[in-house]
């Protein structure tokens, strides 16, 4: 009987997040915020993850990891999905216009969703998010995760070889925490491997950790793929990423996700 209520209980708080999310976009309850990435070797700011935050009204700041779930299983993520990338367009552009960020050397990275990616009009959906800002394709950097890859494989490989001609570039998100990554590493056009924060976290503690992103880092280098390290927190964790010749990162050690007008400061 109590676990019957409890899972009740935790159906019924999902059915009213779900409410809640529908009614979140036309209140405007979400935001963007940006986690810089950083080049080690100078210091420099090459790009910026995109990420939504929720902030209810009645309960506040939302986990990004439990309403991101809601929204993908409703099909919700699509339409919060397209407000993502288009909000992240048009923050952009300013930023574009103020000479703050180059954007033929410069990675806008925003998340996509497996039902996003199966959207039969996705390519265009991309292609027009960008142009209607006056953004050139080279800017983004859609990160995608095995789960994408492993529903569709043809379907897959033929929207981002149709997105990569027009100057769209990937990540591979999570990498390492699945199972058959490497069999379709040699045939996405993918150019940047993520190094999942789950390892990172212990790297410099524990040695199982520091052999996955040991192998990771040398797969991405035969492969000849860039490689980000994410959830970087410590000096330490960065010393022993950029021994072994791994210098893009991005967390905590450098900056938060910050609202874009934090962003905007940190660039200047």
């Amino acid at each position: 009987q109590m676990y019957h209520n409890t899972m009740q209980k935790a159906a019924s708080e999902r059915l009213r997040m779900e409410t809640d999310l529908r009614l979140a976009l036309s209140r405007g309850e979400f935001h963007v915020h940006y986690q810089p990435q950083i080049d080690a070797r100078g210091n420099r700011i090459v790009g910026a993850e995109a990420l939504v935050r929720w902030n209810h009204p009645e309960l506040g700041a939302q986990s990004p990891a439990e309403f991101i779930k809601v929204l993908e299983d409703s099909g919700l993520i699509l339409e919060v999905g397209t407000w993502i990338l288009d909000e992240a367009c048009g923050a952009f552009k300013q930023l574009v216009a103020k000479g703050l960020v180059n954007p033929l050397s410069f990675s806008l990275c925003v998340n996509i969703s497996p039902r996003q990616f199966r959207q039969t009009d996705f390519v265009e959906r991309i292609e027009h998010s960008l142009s209607s800002h006056g953004l050139p394709c080279s800017l983004l950097k859609l990160e995608i995760t095995e789960g994408i890859v492993i529903q569709n494989l043809e379907d897959t490989i033929s929207k981002m070889r149709r997105l990569k001609k027009l100057g769209v570039s990937f990540a591979m998100d999570d990498f390492g925490t699945g199972y058959s990554s490497l069999t379709y590493l040699k045939r996405l056009p993918v150019d940047t491997l993520k190094i999942d924060q789950s390892f990172i976290r212990d790297a410099t503690t524990d040695p199982n950790d520091a052999e996955i992103i040991r192998a990771i880092v040398a797969m991405a280098r035969s492969l000849e793929l860039k490689v980000i390290a994410e959830g970087v927190e410590t000096a330490e964790q960065l010393e022993f990423l950029q021994g072994l010749g791994c210098h893009f990162y991005q967390g905590y050690l450098h900056s938060r996700p910050l609202p874009v007008e934090e962003f905007q400061k940190l660039l200047k």
